[in-house]
């Protein structure tokens, strides 16, 4: 494994730790990554329950595995998922916060580039 990889595979379970999710074991086979970018690890936790996590240059964020079939589909997942929320955030800045708009346009940026890499036939081939 490259430090890179590691580096990432450490982000996801102090992610998992910070939502209060316990890891178990990550089910190697069906993650993927693509360095420096993104890696989507499928994470059990200890209470049996299954995760797609996603980390690299771009948020950390997860989802349980009933709402992605694939780590392909949780790019799909994650792009719409970042996209409501950035249209959501946006709506609702109404004191238009610096900040708050830099993330949005991390947001609408990030989710661009995962639905650009889902959509991707040779990645996945």
């Amino acid at each position: 494994m490259t430090a890179w990889v590691q580096a990432q595979f450490q982000k996801a379970n102090q992610y998992l730790a910070q939502e209060g999710i316990l890891f178990d074991s990550v089910i190697t086979d069906q993650s993927r990554y693509l360095a420096p970018f993104l890696a989507v690890w499928k994470i059990k936790a200890m209470d049996q329950k299954v995760y797609w996590v996603i980390s690299g240059d771009l948020p950390t964020d997860l989802t349980l595995v009933d709402n992605a079939t694939s780590a392909r589909e949780a790019l799909r997942f994650f792009s719409m998922r970042w996209q409501l929320k950035a249209e959501n955030l946006e709506a609702s800045n109404t004191k238009q916060d610096a900040g708050q708009a830099e993330f949005v346009g991390i947001l609408r940026n990030r989710a661009d580039s995962l639905y650009e890499l889902f959509n991707n036939d040779k990645l996945w081939a």
